[in-house]
């Protein structure tokens, strides 16, 4: 999509300074506002084939795009990207289980990225409590028919215990393992970079301050969401691990 924004232009980082100036320029909302065509400024917290998860910039809100990635063009935003998307003419907005999820048009274009006090300032405020069980049930998976969009289907948590990175030879997938109240919690990854830092490490088990030297970073906020339905159920996974911002 074409922007009607002038492009910003610096010496040092051009892509940063855009997104700094963004930031700045965006009129606030008290809660996501999504119509039909509207355009949403996002920053991207973890990206996958089912959805692209981050920050609404103007109201700080969590989403979930639902990007038309081609079979050709597999999802290639990292985190802290910062991208335009438009919302689709028709967006569905009748999922039960993923209330936070937007129906885009065509993919988002990446205006730069942001790092710094701004985004550990967003982080901070969207970290879930611990008030009960991750995303508001007890186990891996609940039945679709269950959900009635009263509850929110992503959190952003800060691990009690771990986190433990694992790779499973069985089938190649990759899985994190960390504490969450009294709960031990395994989930699948879906963050390409954790999978990517396992084969890189030539480990199938990473954690502590090997965790960091393998991501490149400590580790400190897990993404976590749950998945479309699968077989009737919907299963949490880890999207990404992220640093403190």
């Amino acid at each position: 999509m074409a922007s009607s924004r002038r492009p910003l232009l610096s010496s040092k980082n051009p892509s940063t300074a855009a997104s700094k100036e963004l930031l700045r320029s965006l009129p606030h909302r008290d809660r996501l506002e999504v119509p039909g065509g509207g355009t949403l400024y996002v920053l991207v917290l973890g990206c996958t084939a089912e959805d692209t998860t981050g920050i609404d910039l103007a109201s700080g809100a969590l989403v979930r795009l639902r990007v038309p990635w081609p079979e050709d063009h597999p999802p290639d935003l990292a985190a802290f990207d910062v991208v335009e998307a438009t919302v689709s003419d028709n967006p569905e907005d009748d999922d039960l289980a993923q209330p936070e999820s937007v129906t885009v048009a065509g993919l988002p274009r990446q205006i730069g990225k942001l790092r710094g006090r701004a985004v550990r300032k967003m982080l901070q405020g969207l970290q879930a409590p611990i008030d009960g069980p991750l995303l508001g049930f007890r186990g891996p998976s609940a039945p679709y028919w269950e959900f009635t969009g009263d509850r929110p289907s992503v959190a952003l948590i800060v691990a009690t215990r771990g986190p433990h990175l694992m790779r499973r030879h069985e089938d190649g997938t990759t899985w994190v393992r960390f504490g969450w109240e009294r709960d031990d919690v395994w989930l699948t990854c879906a963050d390409a970079h954790a999978a990517r830092s396992l084969v890189a490490a030539r480990r199938d088990q990473l954690a502590g301050k090997e965790m960091a030297t393998a991501l490149g970073f400590k580790p400190h906020y897990l993404l976590t969401a749950l998945s479309r339905p699968y077989e009737g159920h919907c299963y949490k996974t880890c999207v990404a691990i992220l640093p403190r911002g």
